[in-house]
C-alpha cells in the first residue's frame, strides 16, 4: 500500500510534468506563428507566389522568413507540420485527467453535496461532456451561423457560459474547472487534428496535382485558428486554478470562469492588434483588470452549503481505524486551524486548496493526501509552523498504511 501510493504519486508529478512541457511547446509555436502571421509585410520585387516577409532576430542570428499561400511546383524534402505539439499535449492532458481525477474521482471527481453518483458514472459523465462538448462546437462552426464570425463567437461564448454553469451541478469545483479546460482544449486540439491539418493537407494535393484549390477550406482553417487563438489564454487559467480554491470553490465559481473567457480574449486581442502594427490598445488591459476586479469581489461570497459532508464507502474504512481518535486530535490541533471551513490562522480566510479537515469525514477523504503531505514527506504544515513531531508523523503513516490493508 505504501509503495502503491508513493508510486502514483510520482506518477501523477510526471504526468503534469510532459502536460506542461508538451503545453509549452504547443502554445509557444502557436502564439509565435500568430505573431509572425500578423507582422508579415509584402514589397516590391518579392519572389513569385511569396504573399508577404519578415525580418527577425533571436539569439544572435538574422533570420529572413517569407510566407507562401501555395505550395511551391517541388515540395521541399523538409516540410514541418506542426500538429504533433497540439496531439501530445491532449494526450498528456487525458493522462493526467486519468491518473488524478478518475482515480481519484472520490475526492477530486465526485462531491456527494453536489450530486451524489458513483464512480463508474462519474468517470463516464466527464468522459460524455468533454465528448459532447466537441461535438456542439463543431456542429454550430458547420451552421449556417459559422459563416459570420462574430455571431458565431458570441453565441460560442454563451455555450461556454451555460457549460462552465451546468459543470459546476455535476462535479466538485476543482473538477468542474478542469472539466471547462478540458473540453476547450479538446475543442482546440480536435480543431487542429479534424480540420486545419486536413483542410491544409488538401489544398497542398490539389496545389502539387495542378489543380486550383477551394478557397473554402483555407477559410474554414482560418477560422478554427482564430478560435484556438483567442481560447489559448482561458485554458492556462483553467490548468492553474485547481491551485487556487478562492476560484473554484465560491459560490460563483461558473461566473468566475465565465469573465476569465474575456479577459483572455481582451489580452490576445491587444497582442494581436500590436503585432498587427494596427495600433496599441491600452484599453483592454484596463478592462481585464476591472473584470478582474469583479473576480476577485465574487470570490468573497460565501460558498452555500448543503450540510456536512458525509463520508463516503473507502473513508469510512479509515474511521474505522484503531489509529483514527488519536489521528483526527493531531490533525485538529496541527492542520485544522487552517484546513477548515473558517480558518483561525491569521491571514489564512479559505482553507487551502479547498480541503477541509475539521469533520471526521474531511480527514478521513483525504487520508492519502495527509499520508503522503505530512506522514512521508514534511511538506505540511509549512515550515513545521505548528510544530508536529515526528511521532506524530510515524502515528499518521501508521494510520494510512494500516487501513490501506
Amino acid at each position: 500500500m505504501m509503495d502503491f501510493a508513493i508510486f502514483w504519486d510520482w506518477l501523477s508529478f510526471a504526468v503534469r510534468w510532459l502536460h506542461v512541457v508538451t503545453g509549452i511547446a504547443w502554445i509557444g509555436s502557436s502564439f509565435y506563428f500568430v505573431a509572425l502571421d500578423l507582422g508579415l509585410r509584402q514589397r516590391p520585387g518579392m519572389p513569385v507566389g511569396a504573399f508577404g516577409e519578415e525580418w527577425q532576430v533571436h539569439g544572435g542570428g538574422f533570420y529572413h522568413i517569407q510566407k507562401y499561400l501555395v505550395a511551391p511546383a517541388e515540395m521541399p524534402e523538409h516540410l514541418t507540420w506542426f500538429k504533433w505539439e497540439s496531439y501530445a499535449t491532449w494526450l498528456s492532458g487525458f493522462a493526467m485527467l486519468c491518473v488524478v481525477y478518475y482515480a481519484g474521482a472520490d475526492l477530486f471527481l465526485i462531491d456527494p453535496n453536489v450530486l451524489p453518483m458513483s464512480v463508474p458514472v462519474g468517470i463516464l459523465l466527464s468522459m460524455a461532456t468533454i465528448g459532447v462538448g466537441w461535438v456542439v462546437y463543431d456542429l454550430l462552426c458547420r451552421s449556417p451561423l459559422g459563416k459570420s464570425d462574430t455571431g458565431l463567437m458570441l453565441v460560442l461564448y454563451g455555450v461556454l457560459v451555460f457549460i462552465a454553469w451546468g459543470l459546476t451541478h455535476l462535479f466538485t469545483g476543482r473538477a468542474a474547472f478542469l472539466h471547462l479546460g478540458a473540453i476547450t482544449a479538446t475543442i482546440m486540439s480536435a480543431n487542429v487534428f479534424m480540420v486545419i491539418i486536413p483542410n491544409q493537407k488538401i489544398v497542398v494535393a490539389d496545389l502539387i496535382a495542378g489543380r486550383k484549390p477551394d478557397p473554402k477550406y483555407g477559410k474554414i482553417a482560418k477560422q478554427r485558428s482564430l478560435h484556438n487563438n483567442y481560447l489559448t489564454l482561458p485554458v492556462l487559467f483553467l490548468m492553474l486554478s485547481n491551485h487556487y480554491p478562492l476560484a473554484f470553490a465560491t459560490q460563483f465559481n461558473w461566473v468566475i470562469a465565465s469573465l476569465v473567457f474575456i479577459i483572455g480574449v481582451l489580452i490576445r486581442h491587444y497582442f494581436n492588434t500590436v503585432h498587427k502594427r494596427a495600433g496599441n490598445p491600452h484599453w483592454t488591459w484596463m478592462a481585464a483588470a476591472v473584470l478582474f476586479m469583479v473576480i476577485i469581489w465574487l470570490s468573497t461570497a460565501p460558498k452555500v452549503l448543503t450540510g456536512e459532508p458525509k463520508a463516503s464507502a473507502a473513508a469510512e474504512v479509515y474511521i474505522a481505524s484503531a489509529h483514527f481518535p488519536a489521528v483526527r486530535d493531531t490533525v485538529l490541533g496541527r492542520c485544522s486551524m487552517c484546513h477548515a471551513a473558517e480558518p483561525v490562522y491569521e491571514g489564512i480566510y479559505h482553507a487551502p486548496k479547498g480541503v477541509m479537515l475539521d469533520t471526521d469525514a474531511g480527514i478521513a477523504e483525504h487520508a492519502r493526501e495527509i499520508y503522503l503531505q505530512a506522514g512521508r514527506s514534511h511538506a505540511m504544515p509549512p515550515a513545521n509552523i505548528t510544530q508536529i513531531s515526528e511521532k506524530e508523523r510515524a502515528l499518521l503513516v501508521a494510520w494510512f498504511e494500516g487501513a490501506g490493508k
